[in-house]
């Protein structure tokens, strides 16, 4: 098995929901939005965003600004709001020097969630990442899986281990995958799917049983 860790972004290294309510209330202020406008915001950008979604906001409110001035005000938000805890960014470190590759797989739109890694102080530690806005599919698709591999300068038949906190997209797609998983605890667990190999309450705990496995 290869020394390949792929991890989910969002809810896994990156705490999302609170640098996304803190980029909201900015860009909210920022433009002068009316409560509505931030409440829709606040729905409709829960779960993702991509520009299409200014788009639908600038129309829904007949803003002035335009769609894409918007989306790039939000992406440079974002960016600047997100967190990675000083101690995950640390166990990856020490993967890294253990001579592990690691990428990054995640539903998103490609500009944001590299500017997210960027301002989270993970790019220097990534050897590659694929997000769905780069080809237009998304997790569990294995598709995706194998861009992150190949990104990461490895092979998917080689193995490794995926690491996330959606059970469908992160486990499901890494079984489908070839991949081991480890699971964050967290949302609930559809039926039908199958276990995870290891089940965390922080990913830091996923980074310690990467650290202690052992390879022929």
């Amino acid at each position: 098995m290869h020394r390949l860790a792929l991890f989910d972004l969002d809810g896994t290294l990156a705490d999302r929901q609170s640098a996304l309510s803190d980029a909201l209330t900015c860009l909210c202020r920022s433009r002068a939005l009316s409560p509505d406008a931030e409440q829709w915001l606040r729905i409709e950008l829960a779960d993702r965003a991509t520009a299409n979604d200014f788009t639908r906001l600038r129309d829904a409110f007949g803003l002035e600004a335009s769609a894409a001035d918007l989306w790039q005000e939000y992406v440079d938000l974002m960016s600047a709001a997100v967190t990675c805890r000083p101690e995950v960014l640390e166990g990856l470190a020490r993967l890294r020097a253990a001579a592990w590759t690691i990428g990054i797989i995640t539903n998103g739109a490609g500009d944001i969630q590299r500017a997210k890694l960027t301002g989270a102080g993970l790019a220097p530690l990534i050897d590659g990442v694929a997000a769905s806005g780069d080809l237009e599919i998304r997790k569990p698709d294995r598709r995706l899986f194998e861009l992150a591999a190949t990104r990461c300068g490895v092979s998917l038949s080689d193995g490794g281990w995926m690491i996330g906190d959606n059970p469908a997209g992160d486990i499901g797609g890494g079984h489908q995958a070839g991949l081991r998983t480890i699971w964050l605890r967290g949302r609930p667990w559809p039926d039908g799917l199958p276990a995870a190999h290891h089940v965390v309450d922080d990913v830091t705990d996923a980074l310690t049983i990467l650290l202690n496995e052992t390879w022929e």
